[in-house]
């Protein structure tokens, strides 16, 4: 399959031939295990002080001849803790058990929760192999809400690596015709309830993701554009190209990351070979 490759005025410079990693078959089961796996084994460990709740003396005894024991008082069985006292009459308070004022939680969150999964590797490539060759299908891009021109896909020439500014980079995805794509992706969604306290005030859109070959000036320039990414060709995963699980993210491969995708045989069975143990001599016995 060949791609037109298009520099950073929409000028055609020529086609290029992909590699084999755009034609596998797109798999949504193995791309959704992957993302899970990813944003699972990325979470924070979080959990309950162990003593939460348990540092009041609340010991009562329920013996008949006890001081300070509630028999008799016809009151429940209830863990309480003396407030104040008037000879042998104790004034309780509940404390320490579920439910009462200052009581510890029935059930809180523990910290040595184990909360990683687990994918074979070979699955794991598969899943980005999937992911990538996805990012082709026009109907899967559209799907996802993307706002695409009628020339993609296409590449990206090698200009935009060494694009510095901001503004160029937008005023190239203008050109590129992506203004409905950048003004979609600029969208807030207000949240409600307690996300606004932590971090997650506003639900932001993805947008375009530039994969490039090597660090360069387009990574700082396009990260001040809303719903922009930018990433290179070695670092992709599948949350990136199919975030929240749903494959077709609209992706610009540059000429030069594609060489490298197909030189290296990135996420391919055979693109990391283990070295082959050397051979050892048996020393003769004596």
């Amino acid at each position: 399959m060949k791609l037109k490759i298009l520099d950073n005025k929409a000028t055609e410079k020529g086609n290029k031939e992909l590699p084999s990693v755009f034609s596998e078959a797109v798999r949504p089961d193995i791309i959704k295990k992957s993302v899970e796996a990813l944003q699972a084994n990325a979470r924070q460990p979080y959990g309950a002080d162990p003593m939460a709740g348990k540092r009041v003396s609340a010991q009562l005894s329920k013996r008949r001849r006890d001081y300070r024991g509630c028999y008799g008082h016809g009151i429940s069985r209830v863990p309480r803790k003396i407030m104040s006292r008037n000879g042998t009459r104790m004034n309780w308070r509940g404390a320490f058990a579920p439910g009462t004022v200052g009581g510890r939680k029935a059930h809180p969150p523990k910290a040595e929760k184990n909360w990683t999964k687990k994918i074979n590797k070979k699955e794991n490539r598969k899943a980005i192999r999937s992911a990538i060759a996805a990012t082709l299908i026009k109907d899967l891009v559209k799907q996802r809400g993307h706002e695409i021109p009628e020339k993609y896909p296409f590449i990206i020439s090698n200009d935009f690596e060494t694009i510095t500014k901001t503004k160029d980079v937008y005023d190239a995805l203008m050109k590129l015709g992506f203004e409905k794509e950048i003004e979609r992706a600029s969208e807030k969604t207000f949240r409600a309830g307690i996300a606004r306290l932590r971090g997650r005030k506003y639900r932001k859109r993805k947008g375009p993701l530039f994969v490039v070959s090597k660090k360069c000036a387009l990574i700082k320039a396009a990260a001040n554009i809303a719903g922009v990414e930018t990433v290179l060709v070695n670092e992709l995963n599948t949350e990136l190209l199919a975030p929240g699980c749903v494959p077709g993210r609209l992706t610009l491969f540059s000429e030069a990351a594609i060489e490298r995708l197909e030189k290296e045989n990135l996420f391919q069975h055979g693109g990391v070979t283990a070295p082959a143990p050397k051979k050892t001599e048996k020393k003769a016995a004596k």
